[in-house]
């Protein structure tokens, strides 16, 4: 009891010293109002700011001809429609200058096959938005299988992560009269059967967690009011989020419930259900759970697992006999079912009816194998797609042995190949066209050498007659976070706007990331964050060493985690620099926390709230970069007022910040769109012309 009492006087003393910091922390920084998303004073200073902009931008003669480039590419009749395999055929989401918002609709095989494809509209969204007076983004159709009828369509109100979720029948084309419908919330909605849903949203106060994710999960059944749902599972507030689910095979039969607890960012505990009870399951944080194939459960592990006297490396898929998984999910025999080499990494999977497919980066490059379980064994085989180019996995049918593949690189358009498993025929299915002239440009991999020594790989597209002495106006790009992986993808909008007017561009892929594996991303996170940085900079300084480019004509881009990239870039070494678009950016490292869902994000950044992990946030916090008397090259920051994730203060901040010191910006406020950027293609098209603009005026005029 004694040893009880000390230790709450000591977390009370530890709050209280808390608490103390953070008023002086609000006291120390004037701009701290800026964080309240939609006040009278916040919104004056956006619109105040963005006239500023507009004055400086929009009036350009560029900013226009930009722009309507940009529009021609988004809005353009020969453009691709994309498709997902579906059981009433191939469905597209269609957005076009008739149709800003959207339609959801349906063809078959066939008829995609042509070149005029009939299409049957099943949800119309700017109808839906005309009607009912709201600013709705079409999110997803979550649809119970296999057949897919009864679906809940999600909507975003202006673009924000958290939506709004309806039934809609899909063979009748309407919404359920008194059918399914849940409020405005984060979190999701996963069908048992027809009538029962197991839900893990928004539940009331003290059911979403610091991170503002839900943490309980409780079933649902038709009919019933919220309060009559029943709980099922619980996990901490403390946690990032939490929930149950369901585990579905190919067929659609239930095998399980599974839950889980996201400890932070990277790490999850799991639990299976056995009994009525929820049996935590005996794996490391960072494997999980991926799914059945062939009667196998599949794991994909993030660390090193040893299991059965046996240690699997990290970045493996394994599997085990999924009967005995059910029996007793702690004591079953795991196998190898694939490994990466060296520089290779998984880049995710999905399943048809009659096998998986798996797609594998080799040194930044896309391979795609076909597996089956047969005779006891894992066998595979290369699905025979194009060499030196990012390959990506699409939709798989759930009635036979069909897929859609991807392939595409920097100065090539995407082609979409449909794979027939069965038959091993590989069909062209559609080539998007050109929307720039590619001829004479060439694409380039180089390797920086970061400070602590590390060789860091980037591309290179420029022309292929540039000449090396340090006057290309260079655009360089980058993420470097969270195991996201950024790959050569066709340059469409960047090379018609950029590249054609005399520009070259350079993706870097830095540590953080994902384009090696896990070990990539987990080698430069929370005290070692600044290697990402590092990375940028040292990417950043070779193409100038190379004579591509110079500070003069050298800027960077960036958002969300990029967003920080690019703030951490221009006040470490703002010499190197004269143009920098920090776009939805966190930026404020000693509040983010405190901002948006930031403190989702602790497991890569740290927190700093414990003194240990704050030093190492404050080293690089861009925010707190800003002082007066320093001359920082002149940023542009794009936010969202709808973005409910990194929040648009980050970006409010740091311009209000540079204003008091007298420094030279611009800040750009869209009222809708969300942490994506622009929800139709007007408004994408106007923020690609105020991108491209100021670069202009920054590294060409």
């Amino acid at each position: 009891m004694i040893a009880r009492h000390l230790l709450a006087a000591t977390s009370l003393v530890a709050m209280a010293s808390t608490a103390q910091a953070q008023d002086t922390m609000e006291q120390d920084d004037p701009y701290i109002w800026l964080e309240e998303t939609r006040s009278d004073r916040a919104l004056e200073w956006v619109r105040a700011e963005n006239v500023r902009t507009e004055e400086q931008i929009f009036t350009d003669p560029r900013f226009e001809e930009l722009r309507s480039d940009a529009y021609a590419i988004l809005t353009a009749d020969d453009r691709v429609p994309g498709v997902s395999i579906w059981p009433q055929g191939l469905m597209n989401f269609w957005q076009d200058d008739a149709n800003p918002k959207g339609l959801v609709r349906f063809t078959t095989m066939e008829s995609y096959r042509t070149d005029d494809p009939q299409w049957d509209v099943v949800l119309d969204i700017d109808r839906l938005a005309a009607e009912e007076g709201r600013e709705w983004v079409y999110r997803s159709m979550n649809c119970l299988g296999p057949e897919r009828r009864y679906c809940l369509v999600s909507l975003s109100d202006g673009g924000k992560d958290a939506n709004e979720l309806r039934e809609f029948d899909l063979e009748r084309r309407e919404f359920v009269e008194d059918g399914f419908f849940f409020a405005e919330s984060l979190g999701g909605v996963q069908w048992i059967d027809k009538d029962t849903l197991i839900v893990t949203r928004d539940w009331g106060e003290g059911t979403m967690t610091e991170s503002e994710y839900p943490f309980v999960s409780k079933v649902l059944k038709r009919g019933q009011s919220m309060d009559e749902a029943v709980e099922i599972f619980r996990g901490e507030p403390t946690d990032v989020s939490a929930g149950a689910n369901v585990v579905r095979d190919k067929d659609y039969v239930i095998q399980g419930r599974m839950a889980s607890r996201g400890l932070n960012f990277h790490e999850r505990e799991y639990y299976w259900e056995m009994d009525g009870e929820w049996v935590k399951l005996d794996i490391p944080t960072k494997v999980s759970p991926a799914g059945i194939v062939d009667g196998r459960m599949l794991m994909s592990l993030s660390e090193p697992w040893t299991v059965g006297g046996r240690t699997f490396p990290t970045d493996s898929l394994v599997s085990a006999d999924l009967e005995a998984f059910k029996a007793n999910p702690n004591d079953v025999a795991w196998e190898t079912v694939w490994t990466p080499g060296e520089r290779q990494t998984m880049q995710g999977f999905t399943t048809s009816a009659g096998s998986m497919y798996l797609g594998v980066l080799d040194n930044v490059r896309g391979r795609v194998f076909k597996y089956n379980y047969v005779d006891g064994e894992w066998v595979s085989k290369p699905v025979g797609l194009p060499d030196n180019a990012t390959l990506s996995i699409g939709s798989a049918s759930e009635e036979s042995d069909e897929v859609l593949l991807y392939s595409t690189d920097f100065l090539n358009p995407t082609t979409t190949w449909f794979y027939n498993g069965e038959t091993d025929a590989l069909e062209t299915l559609k080539q998007s066209p050109e929307r720039f002239d590619a001829s004479g440009y060439v694409i380039e991999q180089h390797q920086a050498t970061s400070a602590d020594g590390t060789r860091i790989p980037y591309f290179v597209v420029r022309a292929e007659d540039t000449v090396m002495d340090g006057s290309t106006p260079t655009l360089l790009s980058g993420y470097g976070g969270f195991q996201v992986s950024r790959l050569p993808n066709y340059l469409g909008s960047t090379g018609k706007l950029w590249l054609e007017r005399g520009g070259a561009y350079v993706l870097g892929n830095m540590r953080g990331g994902g384009e090696f594996g896990p070990e990539w991303h987990q080698t430069a996170i929370r005290e070692n964050k600044q290697r990402t940085w590092d990375d940028f900079i040292a990417i950043a300084q070779d193409v100038v060493d190379r004579g591509l480019t110079s500070p003069d004509h050298l800027g960077i881009e960036g958002g969300s985690q990029g967003g920080l990239l690019v703030g951490t870039a221009f006040t470490q070494r703002p010499d190197l620099f004269d143009a920098a678009i920090v776009a939805i950016p966190l930026f404020d490292m000693l509040r983010y926390h405190e901002i948006g869902r930031g403190a989702s994000w602790i497991g890569e950044y740290g927190d700093p709230r414990i003194p240990e992990q704050r030093a190492w946030i404050e080293g690089y916090s861009p925010y707190q970069k800003l002082v007066a008397g320093k001359d920082f090259p002149k940023p542009l920051y794009v936010t969202s007022t709808a973005d409910d994730r990194t929040h648009p203060s980050h970006g409010r901040k740091a311009a209000a910040r540079m204003a008091g010191n007298g420094q030279d910006y611009l800040y750009y406020e869209d009222m809708t769109g969300g942490h994506s950027g622009g929800n139709d293609p007007e408004q994408q098209a106007k923020l690609l012309a105020l991108r491209y603009t100021y670069l202009m005026q920054q590294l060409m005029d």
